[in-house]
C-alpha cells in the first residue's frame, strides 16, 4: 500500500518489492520494456530522485530503479547492516532474481560504490556505467574530507540524523544549485524517514565516510578490470562537496569516458536539471563503441 505523503502525480509507478530476505522488503520501480536501465540512489534520497528519467526513457527502456533498505518505500529494520558493502551485495541478489543482463547502471552518490561494486562482481552483465555526483576512492586526504571527519565523529551530528531529520530537512536542500527545491518535493524527501526509527540508514552512509574509506580505495585500484564498459560522466558543477575535480578523476579512470556538465546543477542533477541530464542519457544510450574523445559540454557526443 502507497504511504498517504506520497504524491503520486509525480511518483506514477507501480510500486513492487522483494524479500531480499526473511521479513524485509525492498521497494522498486520496473517500468517499460527494453533494454535495461537500473538507477541507482545515494542519500537521503530513493527512486523519487530518478522519477523524470524514468518518466521519460520507460518509453523505450525498461527502468528499474530500487530503494535500498532503509530508504524509500523499503523495510527500515532499527537492527540491520546499512553499509554500502551490505547494500551492494543485496542489489546483486535482487539483480539475480530479476536475471538482468545487457544492463546500463546510471549511479548517483552512494549509488557509485554500491553499484561500481556491483558490476566488479558481475561484469559480463554490465554494458555501459553513467556516473551522476559521485565518486569511487578514498577520500581521506582531500582537504574538504579532513574538515568534515570531526562533524562526522560528533554526537551532535548523530542526534541531528536520528532526530531532527536533518539531512533530508537541511543538507539535501543545501546541495543544491540555482534551481532551489520546492517544499512539496522536499516532502516527498524528508517524508520516507518521519520517525527517528527509520533513519538508522541515513545515519550509517554518513559512517560510511569515517569507516570504509579503504574499501573506496579498493574499488578505483580495480577499475581497469572492466575492460570496455562504456562510461558517461554527468557533473552537477556546483556541488559544494563533490567538487568538480572529483569529475576530472572519474574521466581519468575510464578510458573513453564523456563528460556532461551542468554548470546550473549542485549535488542532485537529475532533480535539479532533468531535462540536461536526459540529453546527455538519450544520446549515451545509443552509443555502441567506446569513444576517443573526452567533451565536457553541451554536447558530448
Amino acid at each position: 500500500m502507497k504511504p498517504n505523503w506520497l504524491n503520486t502525480a509525480e511518483y506514477p509507478f507501480k510500486t513492487n518489492s522483494f524479500e531480499i530476505e526473511p521479513k524485509v522488503k525492498m521497494n522498486y520501480v520496473d517500468e517499460g520494456t527494453g533494454n535495461v536501465i537500473l538507477f541507482i540512489h545515494g542519500t537521503p534520497s530513493w527512486s523519487f530522485d530518478f522519477r523524470h528519467l524514468i518518466k521519460s526513457l520507460s518509453k523505450n527502456y525498461r527502468c528499474i530503479a530500487v530503494d535500498h533498505i532503509g530508504f524509500g518505500l523499503s523495510d527500515k529494520p532499527a537492527a540491520y547492516d546499512y553499509s554500502p558493502q551490505a547494500h551492494s551485495d543485496r542489489l546483486l541478489k535482487f539483480v539475480n532474481f530479476m536475471d538482468l543482463h545487457n544492463i546500463t547502471l546510471v549511479l548517483h552518490d552512494f549509488g557509485g560504490p554500491i553499484g561500481f561494486n556491483l558490476t566488479l562482481q558481475i561484469p559480463d552483465r554490465i554494458a555501459k556505467i553513467v556516473f551522476i555526483n559521485t565518486w569511487l576512492w578514498s577520500v581521506e586526504t582531500e582537504p574538504e574530507f579532513k574538515k568534515m571527519k570531526s562533524l562526522l565523529r560528533s554526537p551532535i551530528l548523530k542526534f541531528a540524523y536520528l532526530y531532527l531529520n536533518a539531512s533530508p530537512r537541511w543538507v539535501l536542500p543545501s546541495s543544491f544549485g540555482d534551481k532551489k527545491i520546492s517544499g512539496a518535493i522536499k516532502k516527498q524527501y524528508t517524508s520516507p524517514f518521519s520517525k527517528p526509527s527509520e533513519r538508522n540508514g541515513v545515519y550509517a552512509f554518513s559512517q560510511s565516510l569515517l569507516n570504509d574509506q579503504e574499501w573506496f580505495d579498493l574499488l578505483w585500484k580495480r577499475r581497469a578490470e572492466l575492460g570496455n564498459v562504456l562510461v558517461l560522466i554527468i557533473w552537477g558543477m556546483k556541488d559544494k562537496v563533490l567538487l568538480p575535480k572529483y569529475a576530472d578523476k572519474l574521466v581519468s579512470g575510464f578510458r573513453g569516458a564523456c563528460l556532461h556538465k551542468i554548470y546550473s546543477a549542485g549535488h542532485f542533477p537529475q532533480e535539479e536539471e532533468p531535462n540536461e541530464v536526459l540529453y546527455s542519457l538519450e544520446a549515451f544510450l545509443l552509443t555502441k563503441k567506446i569513444s576517443n574523445q573526452v567533451t565536457t559540454d553541451r554536447k558530448p557526443f
